[in-house]
């Protein structure tokens, strides 16, 4: 009984998904030009990372 149950779950999940073919639709976006998206995450990910720094060196230098 439980397998029925887990498998009309699946099924109805799956016949009302929206994925389509090609990887990288569903991410708000877009992967095909991949410098770009290294630029991209590097500015995202490296401001998070510098932010500490630049914070840290911005109170030190107060007067």
């Amino acid at each position: 009984f439980l397998n029925v149950s887990v498998q009309r779950v699946t099924n109805t999940v799956l016949r009302k998904s929206q994925y389509k073919d090609n990887p990288g639709n569903n991410l708000p976006f877009s992967v095909d030009n991949k410098w770009r998206l290294l630029a991209m995450m590097c500015a995202f990910f490296g401001s998070g990372f510098a932010a500490p720094f630049f914070i840290v060196r911005h109170q030190l230098l107060k007067k």
